[in-house]
């Protein structure tokens, strides 16, 4: 990493000038693109930091930087004082990090005349930041999201879901067949689901473990779908939606005979390398979940959705879209639910799940879904799941996860999962 670390903030400052464009792309998407593949692994890293960091706590940023601007400069400068401020608020060298961003900016085609605003700004965001910086409230959500969810949990809720967006997650494995070695070697503890977490994991490569295929990475409450589902040795399972395969592998590990599907092709390339590596099998097919046929024992059905639920790992997605999908993901996960039925065999079962924190794509489909099928019912009983709290289990008998749950512990991911049983 160059001394001043001026590469990896520069990154950063990229990768926000893309979230935050007038046609935004999501991180995953430029990470996929390979937009920090020419930084060192370390720099690498601190990049994609340093933008989380800033997109969690950007409202506190402008909020600190409002006092000096007269008016907000360009984008790009204003990003490079944005992630300046969140380096100096959270304890950063002030000399370090205002030399850096004067010269990220100084060297700039267009904006290089405005280093001096850089230089003036940061040195009175140093001197005045760090204190301001916890008395202001925790960020909130934007209000095309935040209304919705605050009608759907209420305020204090909110404020929940809020702060554990703010605090980020930890980095959670599944393990292929032993959690508590796996806990062992990584230095993480064993979550009363069965998921081993790691508060303070280094490059993920270079973990214990990962090159002998003893564990992937998969948030606890994404864990949670295969055991609601049960697998057994030697069943029939389709995998719906199947990438980027934490569940598959999940449902290879219990001895399912298991058919992946998903129309990513990339995607389903990582799921495939992932099976090599973890010595687990399956059919992996590359279509629309629309196209699968044959007769199931169980199903998987983990639709696409808002993933509102993600956004403690995924702090770009308020930024980068504004909810103007979320009518179309919805009928596509009826359409989905409907086909998925015609595929399991009576006596059945299938799991539906979405990494959503709106009714609209969790509770409220399940209840249409058994409006429209007559030998469709809920199995409550499924969830009986070891360290499921049973204040998570809903009305309609489904399972609800949310972002504030296990706030001592980390958090997880925001889930519904509803386990649908097919008379015989």
């Amino acid at each position: 990493m160059a001394e001043t670390g001026v590469d990896a903030r520069r990154s950063a400052v990229y990768l926000l000038d893309q979230i935050l464009d007038d046609e935004p792309r999501l991180l995953s998407e430029l990470l996929g693109a390979g937009v920090l593949d020419r930084l060192a692994p370390d720099d690498r890293a601190r990049a994609q930091r340093l933008a989380m960091e800033t997109l969690r706590g950007m409202e506190r940023a402008d909020r600190i930087l409002q006092k000096h601007l007269r008016k907000y400069p360009p984008l790009t400068v204003r990003n490079a004082l944005r992630v300046g401020t969140i380096e100096l608020c959270q304890g950063g060298a002030a000399h370090g990090v205002v030399n850096a961003m004067v010269t990220l900016i100084a060297g700039h085609k267009r904006y290089g005349h405005l280093k001096g605003l850089v230089n003036a700004v940061l040195r009175k965001v140093a001197a005045e930041g760090p204190e301001i910086w916890p008395t202001l409230r925790t960020p909130r959500l934007p209000k095309w999201l935040r209304g919705p969810l605050v009608e759907a949990w209420g305020p204090q809720a909110m404020a929940a879901i809020e702060a554990a967006h703010f605090a980020g997650a930890p980095l959670d494995l599944t393990a292929r067949s032993d959690p508590a070695a796996v806990a062992e070697a990584v230095g993480g503890v064993v979550l009363p689901t069965g998921s081993v977490r790691v508060a303070d994991a280094g490059q993920v490569t270079g973990m214990p473990g990962y090159a002998a295929g003893d564990w992937w990475v998969q948030d606890a409450a994404a864990a949670l779908p295969v055991r609601v589902l049960g697998p057994q040795q030697g069943e029939a399972i389709l995998d719906l939606c199947a990438a980027p395969g934490g569940k598959t592998m999940q449902l290879a590990a219990a001895g399912a005979d298991v058919t992946a599907v998903d129309d990513a092709e990339g995607r389903m390339a990582r799921v495939k390398e992932n099976l090599k590596r973890t010595g687990l099998r399956a059919d992996l097919q590359v279509k629309d979940a629309r196209a699968a046929t044959g007769a199931y024992d169980a199903i998987l059905l983990d639709a696409p959705c808002s993933a509102t639920g993600t956004i403690r790992r995924h702090p770009d997605l308020p930024f980068a879209k504004d909810g103007a999908e979320f009518g179309a993901l919805i009928a596509l996960q009826e359409e989905l639910i409907d086909h998925a039925w015609g595929l399991l065999k009576p006596g059945g079962r299938m799991v539906f799940c979405t990494c959503s924190l709106l009714p609209d794509e969790g509770e409220v489909q399940v209840d249409e879904a058994l409006e429209r099928h007559g030998d469709m019912r809920v199995d409550s009983d499924a969830l009986a799941c070891e360290g499921v709290d049973a204040g998570w289990i809903t009305a309609e008998g489904g399972l609800r996860l949310r972002p504030d749950y296990w706030a001592d512990a980390g958090g997880m991911d925001g889930f519904y999962i509803a386990c649908l049983r097919k008379e015989a």
